[in-house]
């Protein structure tokens, strides 16, 4: 029986609370790294770890953090992306509601590692509650010593700084992240020069994720060995899963990584509604190209998706009963990304505006004979020729839809109608 290990604290009563948090043997970690390891020994027991990235690309976290300069003459950042702005995704603002401390000993341990002694959490605005908690949290430990100077009478300090988004979707792209933490209009940058390098105020940056930086402090006190027998080889330890759409209890599951995708709806989520069947599961939030129902034993980690001909992305899954139009659910993906679209690039800017009027066209049942040819035009058009992923998400989601449910265009152009109506 898998016992919880991100999600141990989210149902205590009172779990935001320093008090708590240490009674369940709370900065213990902090301690550790502190009194027990150097910086550097921090990020070999990381990259020993194998602790991938939880935001999306599962870049390994530790190899990340070994890209900073160790003499780079300016001042180092560290900062936490809280945005989750990927629709079907809640993971980052439930630890950041019930167990805010947990990022907070994480965001510590990090920058002791990195050598960086500011730390910035940039969180989506909407995140009311979750920003209240983090100031509260924040508060609690300044006052106990755990942020501050000469934490733990060591050398090392540290400060975080809380910075609110104003709900643009771009904003989860770390450089245009950067930007908009700079005062800026929030757009992707041309890399290199890296973030690791060249990132935040031109300095060298490290950007991690919520549930990345929650990983570490369980790292550090139970060891690399520990968290490498959690789930696959090459994608080890516990993972949040976002379960939404239509199931029969959605919600934030943890559960191993590698977790296969049945398992985690039929077992944890009950299965798909009364009388309804699974068409297709999105398994990492709407940037993730579609599952069919019949690839459903995939497991639940990076590469595992990616031999399926999608991504873990997020971990925001979506569930897609027979009741659905997949021509719907492609027009409103594809709204959602031209919405959100920042304009910097022309493939994207102007191939999601095209693509939404075609979409809207044949799920009004207005479409043409050669609308699906132009779809397939327009994702070659857009896919890897963007400075950052939002276009690549749109186009391979929009693809994996045309493959597994080409029937369904078909019969909206050839019938003049939405046969789900």
């Amino acid at each position: 029986m898998f016992e919880p290990i991100l999600l141990r604290n989210v149902d205590v009563p009172d779990g935001h609370l320093l008090a708590t948090y240490r009674a369940g043997g709370g900065y213990q970690a902090l301690a550790k790294a502190l009194d027990e390891h150097t910086p550097d020994e921090i990020i070999s027991l990381v990259k020993e770890s194998n602790l991938r990235g939880r935001g999306g690309a599962g870049f390994p976290t530790g190899l990340k953090w070994s890209f900073v300069p160790k003499r780079a003459g300016k001042p180092k950042y560290l900062c936490c992306n809280a945005d989750e702005g990927e629709p079907g995704t809640f993971k980052d603002r439930i630890i950041m509601e019930r167990d805010p401390h947990q990022l907070i000993e994480g965001l510590a341990i990090s920058g002791y590692a990195i050598g960086a002694e500011t730390a910035y959490v940039y969180i989506r605005g909407e995140y009311t509650l979750a920003i209240q908690r983090l100031e509260q949290a924040i508060a609690e430990a300044h006052a106990k010593g755990y942020l501050g100077t000469r934490i733990r009478g060591s050398d090392f300090n540290f400060v975080v700084h809380i910075h609110c988004g104003a709900g643009a979707y771009i904003c989860g792209e770390e450089t245009a992240m950067l930007d908009s933490l700079e005062g800026k209009r929030a757009q992707p940058r041309l890399k290199p020069p890296f973030p690791a390098v060249e990132g935040l105020y031109a300095s060298p940056t490290v950007i991690n994720n919520v549930e990345t930086l929650a990983c570490v402090p369980h790292i550090v006190l139970r060891g690399a060995g520990w968290f490498r027998n959690i789930g696959p080889d090459k994608s080890p330890g516990p993972k949040l899963y976002c379960l939404s759409g239509q199931v029969r209890k959605p919600g934030l599951y943890e559960l191993p990584m590698g977790t296969p995708l049945r398992e985690l709806i039929e077992d944890s989520g009950g299965g798909p509604l009364p009388g309804r069947k699974i068409k297709a599961v999105i398994p990492g939030g709407v940037s993730a190209p579609l599952i069919p129902a019949h690839g459903l034993d995939v497991g639940m980690d990076f590469d595992s998706l990616a031999a399926a001909g999608s991504m873990l992305g997020s971990a925001g899954v979506i569930v897609i009963d027979d009741s659905t139009c997949m021509v719907k659910v492609a027009t409103r993906i594809i709204e959602f990304f031209h919405h959100e679209s920042c304009g910097k690039c022309t493939p994207c800017r102007e191939g999601l505006n095209w693509v939404v009027k075609v979409l809207r066209r044949v799920e009004a049942g207005q479409g043409v004979p050669g609308d699906l040819e132009q779809l397939e035009a327009l994702c070659k058009g857009i896919f890897g020729n963007t400075f950052c992923a939002l276009g690549d998400g749109a186009a391979m989601g929009l693809r994996a839809a045309l493959t597994h449910f080409e029937h369904e265009f078909v019969a909206h152009i050839e019938e003049h109608r939405c046969p789900f109506h």
